[in-house]
């Protein structure tokens, strides 16, 4: 694993720790999947990891990182899954997820950009499936311009 594989792993770790922010990481059981999720502004990332991963870092783009773990399996490794989504905010527009895969190690996560404006809640509907289970992840994310 290369010091940038590594910094990004620390550092979605770092952000997903500060529980009650606004760039908190979540968790649900679906199945026998656990999925971590979070969404928050790109400006939280450094610029070097931002060009590695080819995030734009800007105040008006967010950044949603998916995780998934076979939680039926001995130290729940990471799963490759197919994940597709859709955001909605509260004007009822719709904004369709485009998620790219990254495998660092034995990690393995999923990234999607979204446009936002300042205070902007986007309501997120995301389909997961490993092949043999389909589950529905639906969270909310209110998005602030720093």
């Amino acid at each position: 694993m290369n010091f940038l594989s590594k910094s990004i792993i620390l550092f979605l770790w770092v952000v997903g720790s500060f529980a009650g922010t606004a760039s908190a990481e979540n968790m649900k059981k679906l199945g026998s999947l656990n999925v971590h999720y979070m969404a928050i502004g790109a400006t939280f990332l450094t610029p070097e990891i931002a060009k590695a991963y080819g995030i734009e870092r800007s105040r008006y783009n967010g950044l949603i990182n998916i995780s998934v773990l076979d939680n039926s399996k001995k130290d729940t490794p990471a799963k490759t899954v197919r994940i597709t989504g859709q955001a909605r905010n509260n004007l009822g527009q719709f904004k369709t997820l485009e998620f790219e895969e990254v495998k660092e190690g034995n990690a393995i996560y999923y990234l999607a950009q979204i446009k936002y404006s300042n205070e902007e809640t986007f309501h997120f509907d995301i389909s997961i499936s490993d092949g043999s289970e389909k589950h529905q992840l639906k969270f909310s994310q209110k998005f602030y311009v720093d």
